[in-house]
């Protein structure tokens, strides 16, 4: 691999970072929003996943303890 100066480095970074296309403060919030209510049912689901198996492992242990 071929090294390049620190000049040419920085010149292909810039160039690089401009094809980027940057999110809007509109797009970002609402990512943000999603990701915190997809977040929210994830931790409900598995609350409700944990009650059920501590229910049905009391339930098996009782019937059979």
């Amino acid at each position: 691999m071929a090294t390049t100066n620190p000049l040419q480095f920085i010149q292909q970074v810039r160039s690089e970072v401009s094809k980027v296309v940057w999110p809007t403060r509109r797009e970002v919030l609402l990512t943000t929003v999603m990701v915190f209510i997809m977040a929210a049912l994830t931790a409900i689901f598995f609350a409700i996943v944990d009650i059920l198996i501590r229910w049905g492992l009391e339930f098996i242990l009782t019937f059979f303890g």
